[in-house]
């Protein structure tokens, strides 16, 4: 072979390697686009669930009631059931917690600000609370319970018995029960109580109100942490039973999804009620 046809080859060579160098990039980047394609979880941008998957940080709003979140009193760190499931869920979804302390009157407030991206606290399900956001689950159901003075125990045996131009209630201001108790008791008077739910205990005490109705599990750790004068009426037939569980923005579907998935995950394996009878055994 002279050396022209030698040059020749020895191009022709170079060509088909490139060509075969080309082949197998188009065939990688193929393969990558469809991979990328098999593990597209298809939750778009916007969501709250692609967000903190990306940030690794979920923004959580809580208020404080007995049992399902508030601040151990020798500690000061946060505890309860439904905290205890926060934490649970950002482990599973494998992203930081960042906590932010509100009242239940500005709980969806926060929400529809964007302040935060779920409001992690024992939320009873009402109808004006469905209209502003969204519920999940639920995680729970949950009762109600009047708690009087040690010294009307004899006078109000009943539930019934509360229903009376001579009652007042006292209600924790944008609680459940602020939207509910006038529906239940239409002859009594009612009182609103600004700041953390168990402030609105404080006027029974001093006798300035007759009631304080609350989360049937709440007013039972209220219960035992003041005998001296919290007396509960009917202790054993709690009324007014509603979902109770967490809330987050409407107009978000896949984190909905999500959540309503891992809800019903933690209610079917126990975990919810594990929890209760945890905090009930120790607090309650």
């Amino acid at each position: 072979m002279n050396s022209g046809d030698k040059s020749l080859a020895r191009r022709a060579l170079l060509k088909g390697a490139a060509l075969l160098g080309a082949g197998a990039t188009l065939a990688a980047t193929a393969s990558n686009q469809a991979n990328a394609q098999m593990l597209d979880s298809g939750i778009p941008e916007t969501s709250v669930l692609s967000k903190i998957k990306a940030g690794g940080v979920l923004r959580a709003g809580y208020a404080q009631t007995p049992l399902w979140f508030f601040k151990d009193a020798k500690s000061g760190e946060l505890r309860g059931i439904y905290k205890d499931l926060m934490e649970m869920l950002a482990k599973d979804l494998e992203i930081k917690l960042d906590w932010q302390e509100v009242t239940f009157a500005n709980a969806t407030i926060g929400l529809r600000k964007g302040d935060y991206d779920i409001f992690g606290s024992s939320a009873v399900y009402t109808v004006p609370r469905g209209l502003a956001a969204n519920y999940i689950g639920p995680l729970w159901t949950k009762g109600s319970l009047a708690i009087v003075h040690a010294d009307n125990a004899d006078k109000y045996k009943t539930i019934a018995d509360l229903n009376s131009p001579d009652v007042t209630f006292s209600v924790s201001a944008g609680s459940s029960e602020e939207q509910r108790m006038p529906l239940l008791f239409p002859k009594a008077q009612f009182m609103a109580v600004a700041g953390q739910q168990t402030l609105a205990a404080e006027p029974v005490r001093t006798k300035r109100a007759t009631a304080y109705v609350v989360g049937d599990s709440d007013a039972l750790v209220l219960a035992k942490r003041n005998p001296q004068w919290a007396h509960l009426v009917d202790a054993g037939n709690p009324f007014d039973k509603r979902p109770n569980t967490w809330m987050i923005r409407h107009n978000d579907q896949p984190w909905k999804d999500f959540l309503d998935s891992w809800a019903s995950y933690v209610v079917a394996n126990g975990e919810v009620q594990r929890l209760y009878d945890r905090y009930v055994a120790e607090l309650g």
